[in-house]
């Protein structure tokens, strides 16, 4: 069931975050080191952890307060799988869906911070898998008329393929909506959001790139759409992977508008939790605890580098 998640976890065991340092018993605490662990473990023997599995299915484990990350950005996904909303005052965006119960849940965070879904104008997904597609049905049926929904043509097709294949669940898929293209840019309310063919975690990945606001601080936002490789179907995925890598690191280093943070579609992946709990504690003048430009340029370094392995074994099969 999740073996779309065992890449970015045995990829991003090799960061140097040390929330991320160890791997101490998994609780019901939604803790980075803990659930990253658990997922290397399942990477190295193909087995799932019996106390990862009852995490994971676990519905009061994935509760998660939601809460405000920068002045425009709420953070209203669960524990393991991230949905964030841009909102604006003629009409907010939702980076993607969850799934099953946690759509639902998703949307009761979004009314906690005293917001209306029903002023969402567009749904940005950024892959067909069933965790950050699997909402979609429901958020068609229950959201505004008129609220767009977004994907890349591959991630259409892909969502289609996972939901008819009842993968790992059966969940139901709309009809493909709004179909996004390289570099293009769209507008929910009055929230501009520039989409990026990345594709290697899946070929129809998408990434997003936005602007966050920190009082007098506008900073240009980046959300990876696929941070693992699984379901790998040759090293010609690898290399895709590779160089849609090395085109978000780039983005970093433009002269006009770099990209400057990363809001991440995993938590855990990125300690995010643990960086989120000093929203609380900043003071004035001490940066953003939700990351900056050299720690999003070391995470794509160690995913690069993480590739480059499974490249090697990618093409020893072919051999």
């Amino acid at each position: 069931m999740f073996r779309r998640m065992l890449q970015v976890a045995a990829v991003l065991g090799v960061l140097s975050s040390p929330a991320l340092a160890e791997a101490p018993a998994l609780t019901d605490t939604c803790a980075s080191a803990p659930i990253l662990g658990r997922f290397v473990e399942f990477g190295k023997t193909g087995r799932m952890p019996q106390d990862l599995r009852q995490f994971l299915g676990n519905p009061a484990a994935q509760n998660i307060a939601p809460y405000q990350a920068f002045d425009n950005v709420h953070y209203v996904g669960i524990c393991w799988v991230s949905a964030w909303l841009i909102p604006s005052p003629n009409g907010h965006v939702l980076i993607d869906t969850l799934y099953g119960p946690y759509t639902t849940r998703m949307l009761e965070n979004i009314r906690a911070l005293g917001l209306d879904p029903q002023d969402i104008r567009l749904v940005v997904v950024s892959h067909g898998h069933f965790d950050h597609a699997g909402g979609l049905a429901q958020l068609k049926a229950e959201l505004a008329p008129g609220t767009r929904f977004a994907m890349t043509a591959g991630g259409w097709a892909e969502a289609a393929e996972d939901s008819a294949a009842k993968r790992p669940f059966p969940w139901p898929m709309i009809e493909p909506d709004l179909v996004l293209s390289d570099g293009q840019t769209v507008m929910g309310g009055d929230v501009a959001i520039q989409a990026f063919e990345t594709p290697g975690h899946t070929m129809g990945t998408a990434s997003y790139a936005y602007d966050v606001q920190d009082g007098d601080r506008t900073y240009r936002a980046f959300t990876v759409g696929g941070l693992g490789l699984n379901a790998i179907r040759g090293p010609e995925q690898v290399e895709a992977f590779i160089a849609s890598i090395e085109r978000i690191r780039s983005l970093t280093e433009t002269a006009e508008r770099p990209v400057e943070l990363h809001l991440t579609t995993h938590g855990f992946s990125a300690g995010l939790p643990e960086a989120a709990a000093g929203l609380g504690t900043r003071k004035a003048g001490e940066p953003h605890p939700l990351g900056g430009t050299e720690g999003f340029r070391r995470q794509l370094d160690g995913l690069a580098a993480g590739a480059e392995e499974r490249l090697v074994i990618e093409r020893q099969k072919q051999k």
